[in-house]
């Protein structure tokens, strides 16, 4: 039983995998093999940085997207995407021109506009989470607790069925998207104190 942490060259993956370390007995591997990202029961996509460079460093990896398409979106494994790991899944990300996504929770990221000009980008600090829609990964979170956020842009999904959480920062911010065995976060769990050691104990006990 082990859980896979994908290094392609972008992530806080010491940090993150210490957190997950916390939460289970099984083993964690932070990993850029794709065979052994194949054989973990869950699998963790995390992402620091422009999504434009995230998505290059990820199809740098040989044969890693090849084979999380077929494990993740035909064969149903367990994923969860963090931060831009998240934005990843998304159709098309709008930072510094168009460049496609993996597709594979349809939407856009998009640049955050709030309302109030003196609200700064990036969105950076606490935020309380507004749950928007209940999922495993979310038991035990309520309205208003609070979780750790640094970005720029976030992820606007076709279907609102996909929106899980939201944040306000001067506009609905997407927190948490999910469908199927598919979830990501745009906060950092890992940073998130008890929110976020919660949501990966719920990760890693989800079936779906």
């Amino acid at each position: 039983m082990t859980v896979a942490i994908i290094d392609y060259g972008s992530g806080n993956l010491r940090s993150a995998a210490k957190a997950f370390e916390r939460m289970t007995d099984r083993k964690v591997l932070v990993t850029d093999d794709p065979k052994l990202v194949e054989s973990a029961d869950h699998i963790v996509l995390p992402g620091v940085g422009a999504f434009k460079d995230c998505r290059k460093g990820l199809a740098a990896v040989p044969g890693m997207e090849e084979m999380l398409t077929r494990v993740v979106i035909e064969g149903g494994r367990p994923f969860l995407g963090i931060c831009v790991g998240m934005q990843l899944m998304a159709t098309v990300g709008e930072e510094f021109g168009d460049h496609p996504g993996l597709d594979w929770i349809k939407g856009r990221v998009v640049a955050i506009e709030p309302s109030d000009p003196s609200l700064k980008i990036p969105h950076m600090g606490w935020n309380q989470l507004q749950i928007e829609h209940r999922h495993p990964v979310l038991e035990g979170l309520e309205h208003g607790d609070y979780a750790y956020f640094v970005h720029s842009y976030h992820y606007l999904p076709d279907d609102e069925a996909h929106l899980l959480a939201t944040v306000n920062y001067g506009e609905k911010l997407t927190a948490v998207i999910g469908r199927d065995n598919l979830v990501g976060t745009q906060f950092h769990p890992e940073k998130s104190q008890e929110t976020g050691l919660r949501l990966i104990s719920n990760f890693l006990n989800w079936k779906p």
